[in-house]
């Protein structure tokens, strides 16, 4: 996979590119298993009779879990579920992550619209959305008077020669761009007019401005353009935008554009414009004339995703859920309702029953087509299609988008339990301040989902293959046999159970399906997991990613390679259909397998042996993603707490429903944190057994099947 954190050799009709990840990487450590030290305050899976195997999974936790914390919001719905509950010590690292959970959820990015931004590392894309697509790969226009600072995405370095100024003065560039001082009076106007040129307006459909900004305050900033057809700035390709925020001692402001939206915006553009009208008022005497620094101004891809509003909304509730932390409601409960009024209007879901994206380039269709549909011989490269919307940045998820629409169904679910909670308790209040802030009626937050569950069951389901695909917005299906798609459908309990019967015998082996290049157990062929796919894709990507079949199949993760951490929807997956036992037998073959890689000393070490695949990270592409910016590996070790033993943090205490397998005379999970609350949770057939090292923190309520017995002893 290339979601951005990784790399992979891409080549087009004419050009070889190499699309390079986050400086970040280089930042981020290559463990060595052969020394692992588990501390001895870290929680504990205790399975009697299974204790290798139980201390391998908890050095596999423990290794991804030391170096965790939050991350971007594409992680949201992955990362607080998995790092919020263990706890070492006295708490106060697990304090100390709550604390950055709540302060990374409360400084999640909002625009105007209540978009979440995508908070990746700066590249020539949408600001708000992923690194890349680069206007360079679309064949858009930029000029970059300073570098991005980000290896791998510097785009070409620009002067300001050929640039044509009104009403202003342009100094030389300095290392953070091009300074230009403001000399036109008081009502007067001025136009930064760069060289003239011709791009498809469809590859570039926002401008976006980095800049700085002092001294207009008042005026009125504007961009204008022509086209082939009108050669002349006019009234009806014109579009205001806000002044920069800040002085020339912030951050430079980035100003998005969505000329996408104007009629004008059409057929061949071949000259911009910006403008400032001066306000009327005389600057004070004495005062310095109004300055700008361009960093840059290019042409941009709507690189944004559609799963982050609903990822914002189930993490922030993972995290209440978790830790009962009200006041951290009461300041997020607006901006997640926000989220979700966003989701609705914008992909239009209450009409269609599913996140329907049309943003550019989102539209659910490859930018790799081949003639009749027939792959082979050169492909006819659609630039500005296929963008990717989610961590699967290479594939066209879009238009009727199946996995977000699924993301956005579990979020939908999650606030309706919230706003229930915040209606049942009154004296926790949280009171809408304005109509935006408006609460949800939890009824029918559960009466839409429902009706998004019986649309995508029947919109994405694929008859032919009994497992489902993704819709374009033409009304293409189209299935890869995307493992990660299916998995969490099942998962998130999107599926139905004939349809979830279907997925499992389709991966265990049980059932072929007709045309696809992994089958049987080959579909476990990298042993720790599902490959991502098991049907060759040649043909559905985006526009960049030209020449897949230079690729070996395998050795990239989204075509026939793997990503450890969605073992963990596998293994879930199999938990609810297949039972504890068939569960349990795909956790000890990982386990196996994590034996193998333990005893060569490493991830690293391990996958050097040719013949065991190729690694991906750090800058490198390969089709086996499990360390450095793989980061949901961590998720693999959670079967044991909500799978297996069956937890569910609630607003009173916890759901335990476990589920055993039958050569697992019982389970503990030892140092729990649950709001307030340091538990050890024990089961065996009948019996839970709860040890509660904090006995003066308020009381927690837990709910069991009537079958089983529930003993709580208060720990001094």
């Amino acid at each position: 996979m290339l979601n951005s954190w990784q790399c992979a050799v891409v080549s087009t009709v004419r050009v070889g590119m190499l699309f390079c990840a986050a400086a970040i990487l280089a930042l981020i450590p290559t463990w060595s298993l052969a020394d692992e030290f588990v501390p001895d305050d870290f929680p504990r899976f205790v399975v009697p009779g299974h204790d290798g195997e139980m201390a391998l999974l908890r050095e596999l936790f423990w290794h991804h879990y030391k170096s965790a914390g939050p991350l971007i919001p594409v992680w949201d719905a992955w990362m607080p579920m998995s790092t919020l509950w263990p706890v070492r010590g006295d708490g106060a690292e697990l304090q100390s992550m709550r604390g950055r959970w709540a302060a990374a959820l409360a400084g999640r990015v909002f625009d105007a619209e209540g978009y979440v931004s995508s908070q990746q590392h700066d590249g020539p894309a949408h600001a708000e959305g992923w690194p890349f697509p680069t206007w360079m790969q679309a064949g858009g226009i930029g000029w970059h008077f300073a570098p991005i600072g980000v290896p791998g995405y510097e785009a070409p370095h620009a002067t300001s020669d050929g640039w044509h100024l009104t009403g202003a003065h342009g100094s030389p560039l300095r290392e953070n761009g091009w300074p230009i001082e403001i000399t036109a009076a008081a009502g007067g106007s001025v136009t930064l007019e760069p060289p003239q040129f011709a791009i498809d307006a469809r590859i570039a459909p926002w401008l976006r401005l980095n800049w700085w900004a002092t001294g207009l305050e008042g005026a009125r900033c504007s961009i204008e353009w022509t086209t082939s057809k009108s050669p002349g700035f006019g009234p009806d390709r014109h579009v205001e935008f806000a002044v920069a925020e800040g002085n020339l001692s912030h951050r430079e402001t980035r100003t998005m554009i969505p000329v996408y939206r104007l009629a004008g915006w059409n057929g061949t553009i071949t000259d911009l414009r910006i403008g400032f009208k001066m306000p009327d008022s005389k600057k004070p005497s004495g005062q310095p004339s109004p300055r700008i620094v361009i960093k840059s101004f290019h042409t941009a891809c709507d690189s944004r995703h559609n799963i982050n509003d609903s990822n914002f909304i189930r993490g922030a509730h993972d995290y209440f859920m978790w830790t009962a932390d009200v006041d951290f409601l009461r300041s997020q409960i607006g901006r997640i309702r926000t989220a979700m009024r966003f989701n609705t209007h914008e992909f239009q879901t209450r009409q269609r029953k599913c996140i329907y994206t049309t943003w550019p380039g989102h539209e659910g269709r490859s930018g790799v087509r081949y003639a009749e549909g027939r792959v082979g011989g050169p492909p006819n490269i659609v630039r500005g299609e296929g963008i990717g919307s989610n961590y699967w940045d290479l594939l066209p998820f879009g238009g009727e988008d199946a996995l977000a629409t699924i993301y956005y169904y579990d979020s939908v679910l999650d606030l309706a339990e919230l706003e229930e909670q915040i209606a049942a308790h009154p004296q926790w209040k949280i009171v809408a301040t304005d109509a935006r802030d408006a609460p949800f009626d939890p009824a029918d937050l559960r009466r839409h989902a429902k009706e998004v569950r019986d649309y995508g069951t029947q919109r994405f389901w694929n008859q032919s293959t009994g497992r489902f695909g993704t819709v374009d917005l033409d009304g293409m299906m189209h299935d890869y046999g995307f493992t990660f798609l299916n998995n969490e459908a099942v998962y998130y309990n999107f599926a139905t159970r004939e349809q979830a019967k279907s997925i499992h015998a389709w991966l265990s082996g049980r059932r072929i399906v007709d045309g696809d290049t992994a089958t049987g157990a080959d579909i476990y062929h990298w042993r720790f997991g599902p490959r991502s796919t098991t049907r060759r894709n040649l043909d559905y990507y985006f526009w960049g990613w030209s020449n897949p079949a230079s690729v070996p199949w395998g050795n990239q993760v989204q075509d026939g390679g793997a990503v450890l951490g969605f073992s963990f929807h596998d293994l879930m997956a199999r938990l609810k259909t297949a039972g504890a036992d068939d569960a349990a037998g795909r956790l000890r073959e990982i386990l196996a397998w994590y034996a193998d890689v333990r005893s060569a000393g490493g991830y690293r070490e391990y996958y050097r042996h040719p013949g065991r695949g190729t690694l991906q990270g750090g800058n490198v592409a390969g089709g086996i993603g499990v360390d450095r910016e793989f980061f949901e590996s961590i998720l693999v070790p959670q079967v044991m707490l909500y799978g297996f033993l069956g937890v569910r943090p609630t607003t009173s205490g916890c759901d335990i429903n476990p589920q055993l397998p039958h050569d697992w005379p019982e389970l503990t999970i030892t140092r729990i944190h649950l709001h307030d609350h340091v538990l050890d949770i024990h089961a065996a057939p009948g019996r839970i057994d709860i040890s509660d090292h904090t006995p003066a923190a308020a009381p927690l309520q837990f709910d069991i099947p009537a079958r089983w017995r529930l003993t709580v002893l208060k720990q001094p």
